[in-house]
């Protein structure tokens, strides 16, 4: 292994947040750039691990896709000591990064082809990565579709750049939620993000389903998918869980035979069809 190659891997980067801006009451969006002005050099659904000094580092998908420019996004919800940590910083800050880690979606496989998001609760953070990819290079791919479900309105991610994705290239956005609390104004579906595939028109033999939520929502939407004649083969989704060193050296991801932060974590739903840990 080559210095450069092995200092990414172990060693942070600084980077510096740039702008800081709340979501919902336990998420945050941050804008950052590396210090040095460099690229930080991701593909589509890669991840970073993300160090805060004298707290510790967690693995956090990259939500913004490298068509925009040097700066990246990263989406974090509040869930324990560095995640907290993270949500205390503000611009001007600096945090460390190593990688980025992971497979990725594979863009040259999905030359050509429509696409099919489906993203539940924070998973649309990884998955928007992929879909201002695929906005931002139109010539590149055929029809693209969105669906979005989370528990409530006040939930939602990024309702103004939805907003413009259904002027634009993603003509068919479809948004569930679980519950709507008395007195919230929603116009959108009531219910589970699968009964957005009710009246989901494709076509299968050239459609890829692209599928990041909850792990208890990918066994019933990759169903879906398959009853709507998408190949295994063409049904992606991403198994961001458990990971810690980022490398494959802790073991903490391991699936059965296979590393989560190595071998992912985009896999295909035909891979994972004997791996009984997987979904």
């Amino acid at each position: 292994m080559k210095p450069a190659q092995e200092s990414r891997l172990f060693l942070p980067r600084l980077a510096r947040v740039e702008e800081k801006e709340e979501m919902t009451p336990r998420e945050v969006l941050l804008r950052a750039r590396l210090a040095d002005g460099s690229s930080l050099g991701h593909a589509p659904g890669q991840f970073i691990q993300l160090s805060i000094f004298g707290t510790g580092e967690a693995p956090i998908s990259v939500a913004s896709s490298p068509t925009r420019g040097p700066s990246f996004e990263l989406g974090v919800r509040a869930v324990g000591s560095v995640t907290n940590a993270i949500h205390r910083l503000r611009p001007g800050d600096l945090f460390g990064v190593r990688g980025p880690f992971g497979n990725g979606f594979p863009i040259a496989d999905l030359a050509g082809r429509d696409m099919l998001f489906v993203a539940g609760g924070c998973g649309f953070y990884p998955l928007r990565s992929m879909v201002q990819y695929a906005a931002d290079r139109p010539d590149e791919f055929g029809k693209l579709t969105l669906l979005y479900g989370c528990r409530e309105p006040a939930e939602l991610l990024f309702p103004g750049e939805i907003a413009q994705w259904r002027q634009g290239r993603l003509t068919d956005v479809r948004q569930s939620v679980d519950r709507v609390p008395p007195g919230v104004p929603w116009t959108g579906s009531v219910g589970v993000i699968t009964g957005l595939f009710a009246h989901l028109s494709v076509a299968p033999e050239r459609t890829t389903a692209i599928i990041v939520g909850p792990p208890v929502m990918y066994r019933f939407v990759a169903a879906e998918c398959l009853k709507k004649g998408i190949a295994p083969e063409h049904i992606l989704l991403s198994l961001e869980r458990r990971m810690e060193c980022g490398v494959g050296l802790c073991g903490h991801c391991q699936m059965e035979n296979i590393l989560i932060c190595r071998e992912g974590p985009v896999f295909t739903c035909a891979r994972l069809a004997g791996l009984h840990e997987a979904i």
